[in-house]
């Protein structure tokens, strides 16, 4: 890589970075509100008897497990081994993917027991906290697929090296805000 790319690469990523601090800053209010309202269930249900533990845990091993197979993605990408790149980031997807669907799942299974948003400050700021980091997820395996397509076509070039490395950033960051959300909506909503 020339001393221009490499130049490129962290000009990105400091952009990045302030983009990803912007979104910490968005998921800090939102768990804010989160511990105001906690409490506010308006005699409704708490998180100690809507949330099931194993559930979630599944959920969190499913995102921790796809963080290490983007980090294996990304090892790939500097070793220059499209069909490995491919492979984890393909992997990636899936866990992602069924990280979403359990997430959607369990709003699902939530409202049709007539525990949606609605029903209390405590869900209404759960919904919010949780669904965001959702649309976040998702907004990331968009991007894995269109990434898969352009890796496709054009191999592994400065430009998608580049790409994966700021979904890779991306990815990392959504784990480490699920690790807080697991920790402070479920484990202590749950005890």
């Amino acid at each position: 890589m020339s001393l221009k790319q490499t130049a490129d690469i962290e000009k990105v990523s400091f952009g990045f970075w302030v983009y990803l601090m912007t979104d910490l800053v968005l998921f800090a209010t939102l768990f804010a509100t989160f511990a105001v309202l906690r409490n506010n269930t308006f005699g409704g249900p708490g998180g100690h008897e809507l949330f099931k533990l194993p559930y979630v845990l599944t959920e969190t091993l499913l995102l921790l497990t796809s963080s290490y197979t983007s980090g294996l993605m990304l090892l790939s990408a500097h070793r220059g081994k499209k069909q490995a790149v491919l492979f984890w980031l393909g992997v990636t997807f899936l866990l992602g993917a069924a990280f979403v669907g359990m997430e959607l799942s369990e709003f699902h299974h939530l409202a049709v027991e007539g525990n949606s948003w609605r029903r209390s400050g405590f869900l209404s700021a759960f919904f919010t906290l949780v669904g965001t980091h959702g649309l976040h997820i998702t907004v990331g395996l968009l991007w894995m697929a269109v990434l898969g397509f352009q890796l496709a076509k054009k191999g592994l070039v400065h430009s998608t090296i580049k790409r994966l490395t700021l979904l890779s950033l991306f990815w990392h960051f959504l784990d480490i805000v699920w690790i807080f959300i697991f920790t402070i909506v479920y484990l202590k909503g749950t005890l």
